[in-house]
C-alpha cells in the first residue's frame, strides 16, 4: 500500500515540476515580450522586470499543471488495468486518489501565496520598473515616433537631437476640476526624479497656458515643470487597486476605506440636506453636482466591496486547484482512455462550462456588492459536488 501512495506521489510530482517549469517559462517569455513591446522598455528593465514576472506567470500555470499532472498518471494508469489490479487485491480506489487530493490539497495552499504575492509584489514590481523607466521609453517613443501618449499626458516634437527636444508641444489633461495645461516651447529635457516620483521639464523659451485664462511667458529663460511620473505612463491608474494590496494589509485597509465611505455619504447627504433647508432646488436638481457627488460615492462604495472581496478571491481561486483534482482524477479513471489529449479535454470541459462562468459571475457581482463575497467560492462547491458524484461512481464499479 505506502509502496503504491509513493509510486503515485512520485508520478504526480515529477510530471507537475517538469509541466509547470514548461509552462511558467512560455508565459513569462509571453508576458515580459508583450509589456515591453507595449510600454517600449529597453533590455536593462526588460531583465529588471523578469523576477516580478515569476509569480504573475505562476498564477495560471499551476492550476492548470496540477491538471494536466492529474489527467496524465491517472488516465494511463486506468488504460494499463492497474486501477483494476489494485481492486483484485482489495484496495479501493480510494487509496488511489488519497495521494492525489493530498498533493491538490499542498498545491492550492501554495497557490494562495501566488495569488498574494503576484498582485501585491509581482504586479506592483512590474509597475514600479515602468514607471521609473519613463524618462528612457519616452526619449525611445519621441526618437522614433516624434510623439508619445497616454491618457492625461500626450507630447509631440519636431526631432530630437541628443537629449534635447526641439519645439515640443505638451499636453496635460488632468481628472477632476484641476485646469488643463498645454506647453509649447523652443526646446525641452526630461529629467526624471525618481526620489520625489517626478518627471521634469526643463523647458526654454516657451508659453505654459493653465486653463482658459492663466498664461506662463518664460521667453528667453528657463522653467521646469513637474508632473508625478505615475501621470506619464500607462501604469498610473492602476497602481491604487485593490486587487494590489498585499492580503495582511486588506483588513487595515478596509477599515481605512469604510471611513472614507462613511465620510463622504454624510457629506453628501449634509449637502442635499443643506439645500433642501435653504429651498435652493436649483442646485440640488442640477445634473453635473448629483452625478458628481454620486459617482464619487459610488466609487468609494465599490472600492470598499472590492477590499472585502479580495481575500475570499485569492484563497478561492487558490483552493481551485483541489477541486480541480476531486473532479479530474475520478474522472480520468473512469475514462480509461491512455490518449492525455482526449482525457485532458473531456476532464476540462466541466471545469471550463461550470466553474469559470460561476467564478466570473460570483466576482462581478460582488464587485457591485450585490452578493456577499463568499460567494466566489460558489464555483468550488458546483466542483465539489460533481467530483463527489463521479468518485462515488469509481468506487461503485
Amino acid at each position: 500500500m505506502t509502496r503504491i501512495t509513493r509510486y503515485i506521489l512520485f508520478e504526480l510530482l515529477s510530471i507537475f515540476m517538469v509541466t509547470l517549469f514548461g509552462i511558467t517559462l512560455l508565459l513569462m517569455l509571453v508576458g515580459v515580450i508583450r509589456e515591453g513591446l507595449r510600454e517600449g522598455l529597453g533590455i536593462n528593465a526588460i531583465l529588471r522586470m523578469i523576477p516580478y514576472v515569476v509569480p504573475v506567470a505562476l498564477q495560471p500555470s499551476i492550476p492548470a499543471t496540477i491538471l494536466i499532472a492529474t489527467c496524465s498518471v491517472y488516465g494511463r494508469m486506468s488504460a494499463d488495468n492497474e486501477v483494476v489490479a489494485t481492486k483484485s487485491l482489495g484496495i479501493s480506489p480510494k487509496a488511489l486518489l488519497r495521494p492525489a487530493l493530498i498533493v491538490g490539497f499542498l498545491v492550492s495552499l501554495v497557490a494562495v501565496w501566488i495569488n498574494d504575492l503576484a498582485p501585491s509584489w509581482g504586479r506592483t514590481g512590474i509597475y514600479t520598473v515602468v514607471i521609473e523607466s519613463v524618462e528612457e521609453v519616452v526619449y525611445r517613443m519621441l526618437r522614433t515616433q516624434k510623439s508619445y501618449g497616454v491618457s492625461g499626458f500626450w507630447i509631440n516634437v519636431r526631432d530630437v537631437q541628443d537629449r534635447t527636444l526641439l519645439q515640443p508641444h505638451i499636453d496635460i489633461r488632468t481628472s477632476g476640476n484641476s485646469p488643463s495645461v498645454t506647453i509649447n516651447a523652443r526646446e525641452a529635457e526630461l529629467r526624471s526624479n525618481k526620489e520625489k516620483q517626478i518627471l521634469e521639464f526643463h523647458l526654454r523659451d516657451g508659453i505654459v497656458e493653465i486653463g482658459d485664462s492663466e498664461i506662463m511667458d518664460f521667453r528667453n529663460t528657463e522653467h521646469v515643470f513637474e508632473i508625478p511620473l505615475i501621470n506619464a505612463t500607462r501604469k498610473g491608474n492602476h497602481l491604487d487597486s485593490p486587487s494590489l494590496v498585499p492580503m495582511h494589509l486588506i483588513p487595515s485597509e478596509t477599515t481605512e476605506q469604510r471611513k472614507r465611505t462613511g465620510s463622504l455619504e454624510r457629506l453628501a447627504a449634509s449637502q442635499a440636506a443643506y439645500q433642501l433647508m435653504t429651498a435652493d432646488f436649483a442646485s440640488l436638481a442640477e445634473p453635473g453636482s448629483w452625478n458628481s457627488r454620486n459617482r464619487a460615492v459610488n466609487d468609494e462604495r465599490t472600492r470598499l466591496h472590492r477590499l472585502k472581496l479580495e481575500p475570499y478571491r485569492r484563497w478561492a481561486t487558490g483552493f481551485s486547484c483541489f477541486f480541480f483534482v476531486l473532479v479530474g482524477a475520478p474522472l480520468a479513471i473512469q475514462m480509461k482512455n491512455s490518449n492525455f489529449f482526449v482525457t485532458f479535454a473531456a476532464v476540462f470541459l466541466p471545469i471550463l462550462i461550470i466553474y469559470y462562468p460561476l467564478l466570473a459571475f460570483s466576482v462581478d457581482r460582488a464587485k457591485d456588492g450585490a452578493v456577499p463575497p463568499y460567494a466566489v467560492w460558489i464555483g468550488n462547491l458546483a466542483l465539489l459536488l460533481v467530483g463527489i458524484g463521479i468518485q462515488r461512481r469509481v468506487i461503485r464499479y
